[in-house]
């Protein structure tokens, strides 16, 4: 998800511990067709509400009935737990680099009643997943990552692709070069909307190997 601007980079991650851990309170969204409820702090990004680029991301994204989706940077969880609530058929693995994002994803996904198939995991983008192999990636990626982090995630997306899979990622700034990254790794791209300030942009994993990390 993106995050607030005072979060720098730090050893290559975006995210930097604080020293004080914020109250937990609760809010609640509909999206997607259903009731969210997210417990939340100022420890990690857009405590008040569903920020519009995830909103935006929630609401068009495109995800099969049933698969494995991967939720890169899932803050306190409000893509994937959403979208598995929505979905009863899929199973959805959440990783972020902040603990406390974590821990709260995983009191939301049993708060939602999806934790019987919702994963959480701690660690940076895809170190925690590898060998795993997802139908969908999907990331609000931190607006403090810089665009270093951007092209990680888009390169390293075909590794953890199953055939026919999808990256989609919603940007704010940088679209047109994360769209360009994506065409060069993917072979092909598109911006699936662009609304409010916002860009959604779709990539699919082609019969073709495509040019990932080490190509």
């Amino acid at each position: 998800m993106e995050a607030a601007g005072e979060e720098a980079l730090t050893s290559g991650h975006y995210y930097r511990p604080r020293s004080r851990r914020g109250p937990r309170r609760l809010i609640s969204d509909h999206i997607r067709g259903v009731t969210v409820e997210f417990y939340v702090s100022s420890d990690v990004f857009s405590p008040d509400e569903v920020d519009t680029g995830t909103r935006l991301l929630i609401e068009h994204a495109e995800v099969p009935d049933k698969g494995v989706v991967l939720d890169l940077g899932c803050g306190y969880g409000a893509i994937g737990i959403t979208l598995a609530k929505a979905y009863p058929g899929l199973r959805v693995v959440m990783v972020d680099i902040n603990p406390r994002a974590v821990e709260l994803a995983k009191l939301n996904a049993r708060h939602n009643g999806v934790d019987d198939r919702v994963t959480v995991l701690h660690g940076n983008l895809y170190e925690p997943v590898e060998g795993m192999e997802f139908n969908v990636i999907i990331s609000n990626p931190p607006l403090a990552a810089g665009m270093a982090t951007i092209e990680e995630i888009i390169r390293g997306a075909p590794r953890h692709l199953a055939q026919g899979g999808t990256l989609q990622l919603v940007m704010r700034k940088g679209a047109n070069r994360a769209l360009e990254l994506m065409m060069d790794v993917f072979g092909d791209a598109r911006v699936a909307l662009r609304k409010k300030g916002y860009t959604i942009l779709y990539a699919k994993k082609q019969s073709r190997e495509p040019r990932g990390e080490n190509q």
